[in-house]
């Protein structure tokens, strides 16, 4: 059962969409790649097919040549083995003939050594050099084109040469300076966990007993817990490189890429062992195969990977693997077994005292006035987790700074804690005068019906004040911290959840949607007591549970595991608990008529009071001013109407 019961009086309103969102479309290549191949294309083309000269080209026969070299006018001759003659005469002028027999004439040879000329390339070296000089321009641009290709192909899928390649994040010489001192609570999980700080550090202990160390732990709880912390804290206790990634890091867009990431993450820890490989949110990868229609191949090369470097064929000595996670429910039974994950450490949501811990260590370094009590502080925020401490603390000093101060007070935490639970406050003139009233009602409703119920919780706060979608408050703080919650508990709960609409059927005569949170709550209460707790005579000692805890809550559809007759007795009898608590709250109420009259007459006069004011409406007498901001007990139950 939940520590924190928010039952709002407002009609329900469409949520948020659950569709997560899309994720964004890969960014296509540049269209610059495409323009640069096309203009190298062009260049070459135009090198080899069309080449340009400075200067004219004469074409000349073989006897006009032959005559222009007797006459001592040809300067140069070059000639290939096709018999083409190119070269220039004595006036700078370029010029090509072909000679009959293609092979030159020896004669022709020594005639033009008699008249000067120069004769080149009469061998057939001189074609293969050509060749090479024409193609030379086309290599030249396709290696250009390569380069810059491979170039933006890096910069665009992260590296094709390095995908597969680990993204983990070694903590060898520059380690983190969370210790475990930084964190508060958690003594029996710090134990755990730093037991495979020392098995590491001192292997020679271990193996003198026969004893094994763990080759692998598994954190789960709660969002913001201290899971992530816990690990920063083995990574700053720890002498042995320390390896950190998250489980999402494995995941590609590319086949057989989060394998060869765990290959090589697992290569590189064998090589610096003995090593500590932290992962974190490891349900990213695994998650339990062949759950789906529709399996992910590469999700699954990857989960079959990391079980393999874990404990398969050739484990991984000197390895551990430190992981986190939400939800261990989805993981694959082969990921949890002995040998993988040794240890399952749980991470709750910390207890009055280390609630008390953690406030300290996050109000460390800040001014606090000398009405503030932590302890009063930890027993007014059950179900508060690390993070959720740490962010009342900052919402504190966010109140104090807003008042122009830099001491933080009581009335700063206890304005931060409505933030947090109710949200935003509203000015208290968006109410109509009757609207105001009816909410007045229906918290004294609440109130009285808790006050007079022996085993409900005692009434510690009541406000018509608005705060986001609740229009009224009724907060309730028992003095223990409870574990079990026995029938006469969860009864009186159920009469005071149904205390507001008994008391606008009593004195307005009927009911509004200000009780559609409260109805709500309630019958999911009388329907856990039906189904699952087995506190129902027709049902009889039969438990029908919906599956294993979940972290992130019960988000998976639960297939019934009985039958529709059983449906049809259950849904009855949860008619029948909600029409007893409301029948026990108007009598309750009926018999103290007048004190109604009196608490809605002190709410509307100060808008927020205190229990005190509660029991002197009970008692017939003057009630407090207003609140005494404390009230004391480790879990909230808070009634609104909105």
């Amino acid at each position: 059962m939940s520590s924190f019961h928010l039952h709002r009086s407002s009609p329900a309103k469409p949520g948020p969409p659950t569709e997560p969102p899309k994720p964004p479309p890969a960014k296509p290549a540049p269209k610059w790649l495409h323009t640069l191949w096309l203009a190298g294309l062009a260049v070459t083309l135009l090198l080899l097919f069309f080449p340009t000269s400075a200067t004219k080209t004469t074409s000349l026969t073989y006897s006009a040549w032959t005559t222009r070299v007797d006459a001592n006018q040809v300067k140069t001759a070059v000639i290939d083995t096709t018999g083409k003659v190119t070269g220039q005469l004595s006036d700078n002028t370029n010029y090509d003939t072909r000679i009959p027999t293609a092979v030159p004439d020896p004669a022709l040879l020594g005639d033009l050594a008699t008249h000067h000329v120069t004769v080149t390339g009469a061998t057939s070296s001189t074609s293969v050099l050509s060749i090479i000089g024409g193609l030379l321009p086309f290599v030249l641009l396709l290696g250009f084109y390569l380069w810059i290709s491979r170039r933006a192909t890096r910069q665009l899928a992260g590296g094709i040469m390095g995908i597969g390649s680990s993204k983990a994040k070694v903590y060898n010489e520059e380690r983190p300076k969370t210790r475990f001192s930084d964190v508060a609570g958690y003594e029996g999980a710090k134990r755990e966990i730093s037991e495979v700080v020392d098995f590491l550090k001192y292997p020679q202990r271990y193996t003198a007993a026969g004893a094994v160390g763990p080759r692998g732990v598994l954190m789960v709880g709660p969002p913001g817990t201290g899971k992530t912390l816990l690990a920063r804290a083995v990574a700053g206790e720890a002498e042995v490189p320390f390896f950190a990634l998250t489980g999402s890091s494995f995941v590609e867009m590319f086949v057989g890429v989060g394998a060869a990431r765990v290959r090589d993450l697992f290569t590189a820890a064998r090589k610096t062992a003995p090593a500590i490989i932290f992962i974190d949110e490891i349900d990213a990868i695994g998650q339990r195969r062949g759950g789906a229609f529709v399996s992910n191949d590469e999700r699954e090369q990857t989960l079959n990977q990391l079980l393999g470097e874990m404990d398969g064929f050739d484990p991984a000595a000197g390895v551990v693997v430190l992981a986190a996670t939400n939800r261990p429910e989805t993981l694959d039974p082969a990921l949890l077994r002995p040998g993988r994950f040794d240890r399952q450490v749980e991470i709750p949501l910390p207890n009055l005292r280390e609630r008390t811990a953690i406030l300290g260590v996050h109000t460390t370094g800040k001014h606090l006035a000398s009405d503030v009590d932590l302890d009063v502080v930890a027993r007014a925020t059950p179900g508060f987790s690390g993070a959720d401490l740490a962010n009342l603390v900052n919402e504190a000093a966010i109140v104090a700074v807003r008042d122009r101060r830099d001491v933080i007070s009581a009335s700063d935490f206890s304005e931060a804690r409505d933030r947090i639970l109710l949200g935003r406050r509203e000015a208290t003139n968006a109410l109509l005068p009757e609207e105001k009233y009816a909410v007045a009602v229906h918290e004294s409703g609440h109130a009285l019906v808790a006050a007079l119920c022996p085993r409900a919780d005692p009434v510690a706060k009541v406000t018509i004040l608005p705060a986001g979608q609740a229009l009224g408050v009724t907060e309730q703080l028992p003095a223990d911290e409870r574990h079990l919650y026995s029938e006469s508990y969860l009864k009186d709960s159920l009469a005071v959840r149904l205390g507001g609409r008994a008391s606008e059927l009593l004195v307005l005569g009927e009911a509004s949607t200000g009780a559609a949170s409260d109805l709500a709550g309630a019958t999911d209460l009388a329907t856990r007591m039906v189904r699952e707790y087995g506190m129902s005579g027709r049902v009889g000692p039969v438990g029908f549970a919906s599956g294993s805890p979940m972290y992130l809550g019960n988000e998976e559809v639960q297939r019934r595991s009985y039958a529709e007759a059983t449906q049809r007795v259950i849904d009855e009898e949860v008619a029948a608990l909600l029409r007893e608590a409301e029948t026990r709250a108007l009598g309750l109420l009926g018999d103290h008529r007048e004190a109604i009259d009196r608490l809605v007459g002190e709410l509307i006069a100060h808008e927020t009071v205190d229990g005190d004011a509660v029991r002197a409406a009970l008692d017939g007498t003057t009630g407090s001013d207003g609140p005494d901001g404390g009230g004391a007990g480790p879990q909230v139950e808070v009634h609104t109407t909105g």
